[in-house]
């Protein structure tokens, strides 16, 4: 079989969060396997960007914006894609905001809106692709944790909260749903610079703090995570479901590293 299981050929796949940092390294790793890809985000020019980039590779796409804070969007989303492609094979969950301050401080308000979005928002995925897959009695539903989901970082409370979250949902959904053909895993991913992060580590004692703890000792680059997806999203992973796989460089594995 060798390359065969992670040929996506066929496969319909939605990335949320899919139009910046690792939703858009995902989103173009997987339309290069083979998969026909949506990525989806609220703003119209970086969907109708990334929809041209993964059509540039062969793969078809669609331009529909949608917010994970609002169900019925993800919802209409779901909608426009069944009804074009048929069905809904590959669901990626990486939407997500992180929040900096003093946890005795935090705002109800900003740790609602960071829990919303990146555990709420990630429950509305998949329970609505989630019912899709279960009635079609196949899917592949891959979250997004973090470092924060196992250690604790300094002053990210509400974002380590809610990622902590994603792998509980993560195992649980894999559970109830492991034997109706959908598996459910997520990737944790290690210091890779983005939009999302990019003030809090690049040049700040922070990063040089992290940079030292990665046992590579460097940072990631978007495309390595992109092997894991591929992974996650075929049929390599048939056996595969509840698991939680870091691509951090062997950060979640240091203890002592000299």
């Amino acid at each position: 079989m060798g390359l065969s299981l992670f040929d996506l050929s066929g496969r319909v796949a939605v990335v949320m969060g899919g139009t910046t940092g690792l939703g858009h390294a995902i989103s173009l790793g997987l339309a290069g396997a083979g998969a026909d890809v949506v990525s989806s985000s609220r703003r119209l020019e970086q969907v109708s960007d990334i929809a041209a980039e993964i059509e540039a590779l062969g793969r078809r796409s669609m331009r529909i914006t949608s917010d994970v804070l609002d169900r019925a969007s993800v919802q209409a989303l779901h909608d426009a894609v069944l009804k074009e492609f048929g069905k809904v094979d590959i669901l990626v969950n990486a939407a997500g905001v992180t929040h900096k301050s003093a946890t005795l401080e935090e705002s109800e308000a900003e740790w609602s809106r960071v829990m919303e979005t990146n555990l709420t928002g990630t429950l509305r995925g998949c329970q609505i692709f989630g019912s899709t897959m279960v009635k079609a009695g196949y899917g592949r539903i891959i979250n997004i944790t973090s470092l924060t989901s196992f250690v604790g970082f300094y002053q990210v409370a509400a974002y380590g909260a809610s990622k902590s979250g994603v792998a509980s949902l993560t195992k649980t959904l894999a559970v109830e749903l492991a034997k109706t053909g959908v598996n459910v895993n997520a990737i944790t991913p290690g210091m890779f610079p983005t939009e999302l992060n990019a003030k809090l580590i690049t040049g700040t004692p922070r990063g040089e703090e992290l940079h030292m703890r990665v046992p590579m000792g460097r940072f990631g680059k978007a495309e390595e995570l992109v092997g894991a997806a591929i992974f996650l999203a075929s049929e390599a992973s048939a056996y595969v479901t509840g698991t939680i796989v870091p691509v951090d460089g062997g950060f979640l594995a240091s203890g002592v590293n000299q």
